[in-house]
Protein backbone atom coordinates (compact mmCIF):
# COMPACT_ATOMS: atom_id res chain seq x y z
CA UNK A 1 0.00 0.00 0.00
CA UNK A 2 2.57 2.28 0.63
CA UNK A 3 4.51 1.89 -2.27
CA UNK A 4 1.11 2.83 -4.37
CA UNK A 5 0.95 5.36 -2.41
CA UNK A 6 4.38 6.64 -2.92
CA UNK A 7 4.52 5.60 -6.59
CA UNK A 8 1.71 7.70 -7.69
CA UNK A 9 2.24 10.95 -8.69
CA UNK A 10 0.57 13.70 -5.85
CA UNK A 11 -1.14 15.62 -8.99
CA UNK A 12 -2.67 12.28 -10.15
CA UNK A 13 -4.10 12.03 -6.44
CA UNK A 14 -5.26 15.69 -6.79
CA UNK A 15 -6.68 15.05 -10.13
CA UNK A 16 -9.15 12.49 -8.98
CA UNK A 17 -9.80 13.96 -5.62
CA UNK A 18 -10.92 16.97 -7.43
CA UNK A 19 -13.25 15.14 -9.69
CA UNK A 20 -14.64 13.26 -6.38
CA UNK A 21 -14.98 16.30 -4.33
CA UNK A 22 -14.87 19.64 -6.59
CA UNK A 23 -12.53 22.42 -6.66
CA UNK A 24 -10.77 24.00 -3.73
CA UNK A 25 -8.11 22.74 -0.59
CA UNK A 26 -9.65 19.22 0.13
CA UNK A 27 -8.00 17.41 -3.12
CA UNK A 28 -4.76 19.22 -2.59
CA UNK A 29 -4.79 18.14 1.33
CA UNK A 30 -5.78 14.49 0.67
CA UNK A 31 -3.15 14.48 -2.52
CA UNK A 32 -0.52 15.54 -0.42
CA UNK A 33 -1.31 13.63 2.47
CA UNK A 34 -1.27 9.85 0.53
CA UNK A 35 1.83 10.90 -1.24
CA UNK A 36 3.55 11.53 1.71
CA UNK A 37 2.20 9.11 3.92
CA UNK A 38 4.08 7.01 1.28
CA UNK A 39 7.14 8.36 0.59
CA UNK A 40 7.80 8.78 4.39
CA UNK A 41 6.45 5.36 5.17
CA UNK A 42 8.85 4.21 2.73
CA UNK A 43 12.06 6.22 4.32
CA UNK A 44 10.76 5.16 7.94
CA UNK A 45 10.71 1.48 7.50
CA UNK A 46 14.29 1.83 5.79
CA UNK A 47 15.60 3.53 8.74
CA UNK A 48 14.22 0.90 11.61
CA UNK A 49 15.42 -1.75 9.00
CA UNK A 50 18.65 -0.13 9.05
CA UNK A 51 19.62 -0.03 13.51
CA UNK A 52 22.16 -0.99 15.04
CA UNK A 53 20.87 -4.39 16.65
CA UNK A 54 22.84 -4.64 19.76
CA UNK A 55 21.80 -1.68 21.68
CA UNK A 56 18.23 -3.88 21.44
CA UNK A 57 19.69 -6.97 21.75
CA UNK A 58 21.21 -5.75 25.29
CA UNK A 59 18.43 -3.75 26.57
CA UNK A 60 15.90 -7.15 26.19
CA UNK A 61 18.88 -9.47 27.46
CA UNK A 62 18.62 -6.86 30.27
CA UNK A 63 15.20 -7.55 30.92
CA UNK A 64 13.61 -4.41 29.29
CA UNK A 65 10.01 -4.73 28.64
CA UNK A 66 9.13 -4.10 24.60
CA UNK A 67 8.21 -0.88 25.46
CA UNK A 68 11.85 0.27 27.13
CA UNK A 69 13.43 -1.64 24.70
CA UNK A 70 11.62 0.53 21.76
CA UNK A 71 11.90 3.87 24.38
CA UNK A 72 16.10 3.21 24.82
CA UNK A 73 17.53 0.73 22.29
CA UNK A 74 15.61 2.23 18.94
CA UNK A 75 14.32 5.46 19.36
CA UNK A 76 17.68 6.90 19.97
CA UNK A 77 18.88 5.65 16.64
CA UNK A 78 15.51 6.36 14.42
CA UNK A 79 14.92 9.77 16.03
CA UNK A 80 16.91 11.89 14.12
CA UNK A 81 16.25 10.20 10.86
CA UNK A 82 12.61 10.61 11.23
CA UNK A 83 12.98 13.77 12.37
CA UNK A 84 15.06 15.29 9.67
CA UNK A 85 13.14 12.96 6.98
CA UNK A 86 9.84 14.65 8.30
CA UNK A 87 10.92 18.35 7.91
CA UNK A 88 12.29 17.71 4.62
CA UNK A 89 8.78 16.36 3.44
CA UNK A 90 6.93 19.20 5.19
CA UNK A 91 9.25 21.47 3.07
CA UNK A 92 9.05 19.41 0.27
CA UNK A 93 4.94 19.18 0.49
CA UNK A 94 4.79 23.26 0.85
CA UNK A 95 6.55 23.55 -2.33
CA UNK A 96 4.35 20.59 -4.11
CA UNK A 97 0.98 22.75 -2.44
CA UNK A 98 1.96 25.49 -5.10
CA UNK A 99 1.61 22.75 -8.23
CA UNK A 100 -0.85 21.52 -6.96
CA UNK A 101 -2.93 24.67 -7.40
CA UNK A 102 -2.93 24.46 -11.29
CA UNK A 103 -5.47 21.49 -11.35
CA UNK A 104 -7.82 23.14 -8.68
CA UNK A 105 -6.79 21.56 -5.73
CA UNK A 106 -6.57 25.04 -4.18
CA UNK A 107 -4.08 26.59 -2.49
CA UNK A 108 -1.70 29.62 -3.59
CA UNK A 109 -1.20 27.60 -7.04
CA UNK A 110 -4.94 28.16 -7.49
CA UNK A 111 -4.83 32.29 -7.19
CA UNK A 112 -1.29 31.84 -9.44
CA UNK A 113 -2.85 29.85 -12.18
CA UNK A 114 -5.56 32.31 -11.90
CA UNK A 115 -3.27 35.76 -12.58
CA UNK A 116 -1.31 33.64 -15.13
CA UNK A 117 -4.71 33.38 -16.75
CA UNK A 118 -6.16 37.03 -16.58
CA UNK A 119 -2.47 38.33 -17.74
CA UNK A 120 -2.06 40.18 -14.28
CA UNK A 121 1.61 39.90 -14.20
CA UNK A 122 2.63 42.19 -11.36
CA UNK A 123 0.58 39.39 -9.06
CA UNK A 124 2.50 36.77 -10.86
CA UNK A 125 5.53 38.40 -9.79
CA UNK A 126 4.64 38.84 -6.37
CA UNK A 127 2.96 35.58 -6.16
CA UNK A 128 6.14 33.56 -7.04
CA UNK A 129 8.21 35.99 -5.22
CA UNK A 130 5.93 34.85 -1.93
CA UNK A 131 6.41 31.06 -2.75
CA UNK A 132 10.30 31.33 -3.18
CA UNK A 133 10.54 33.07 0.34
CA UNK A 134 8.67 31.33 1.73
CA UNK A 135 10.29 27.93 0.48
CA UNK A 136 13.32 29.55 1.76
CA UNK A 137 12.34 30.78 5.13
CA UNK A 138 10.69 27.02 5.74
CA UNK A 139 14.31 25.61 4.10
CA UNK A 140 16.41 27.71 6.91
CA UNK A 141 13.59 26.60 10.08
CA UNK A 142 13.71 23.50 9.36
CA UNK A 143 17.85 22.97 8.87
CA UNK A 144 18.31 24.43 11.90
CA UNK A 145 15.26 22.77 13.81
CA UNK A 146 17.24 19.56 12.25
CA UNK A 147 20.44 20.30 13.73
CA UNK A 148 19.33 20.81 16.52
CA UNK A 149 17.54 18.23 16.95
CA UNK A 150 20.45 16.03 16.14
CA UNK A 151 22.87 17.97 18.39
CA UNK A 152 20.98 17.20 21.17
CA UNK A 153 20.40 13.36 20.62
CA UNK A 154 24.25 13.02 19.86
CA UNK A 155 24.49 15.00 23.72
CA UNK A 156 21.73 12.59 25.39
CA UNK A 157 19.85 15.11 26.21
Amino acid sequence: MLEFCRTVPDIVFALIFVIAFGLGPVPGVLAIAIHSMGALGKLFSEVVENIDPKPVDGAVAAGASWAAMVRFAALPQVLPNFASYALLRFEVNVRQASVLGFVGAGGIGQDLIEAIRKFYYNDVAAILLLIIVTVMIIDLGTERLRHSLIGSMERGA
